[in-house]
């Protein structure tokens, strides 16, 4: 399907995925990925940050309000809290959280799951799994527009954890 993937091997999409146990049957599966130049636990908060915000394109999907830059002394996430906050709206919410491994969500109909993956002490790879039932027509227009919020959340996350690590 066209934008199911970026910035990930074919083993990274071939691996399992805890938002595969919410889905058995998806119509749409799409996967992101970025190499982070921190180690998973500088990583880590910043993806329990996204219960603050979306990381994507603010003027989009936040009305313009800026994602914070600078890390917030959050707890950390658990199932049944919310996903996110935009516009600020409160949405979707968190389904299952294994703290600094992964956190999985349901946002409008769609499971997703971000998945930390440490390549050695410095290097993570983030990658992020979306699933979801839709209708065949729909699916295609869903991938591209996941893909380019998508790939913007993921590379904001890399430029903060980056920063923070420096």
């Amino acid at each position: 399907m066209i934008g199911d993937r970026w910035g990930v091997s074919e083993s990274e999409a071939l691996r399992s995925y805890p938002c595969d146990d919410f889905v058995t049957s998806p119509t749409l599966e799409a996967w992101r990925g970025v190499t982070i130049q921190a180690p998973a636990e500088v990583v880590w908060p910043w993806v329990g940050q996204i219960r603050l915000a979306p990381y994507s394109y603010d003027w989009i999907d936040n009305l313009g309000r800026r994602s914070p830059h600078e890390l917030v002394d959050l707890p950390e996430p658990r199932a049944g809290e919310r996903f996110t906050t935009a516009a600020g709206r409160k949405l979707g919410r968190i389904v299952s959280v294994t703290p600094g491994e992964q956190l999985t969500a349901t946002i409008m109909g769609a499971f997703m799951s971000y998945v930390l993956a440490p390549r050695d002490h410095d290097t993570t790879r983030l990658l992020l799994k979306v699933v979801i039932q839709t209708s065949p027509w729909v699916a295609p227009w869903l991938s591209v527009g996941d893909l380019i919020m998508a790939r913007r959340q993921l590379l904001n996350l890399k430029l903060l954890a980056e920063r923070h690590q420096h």
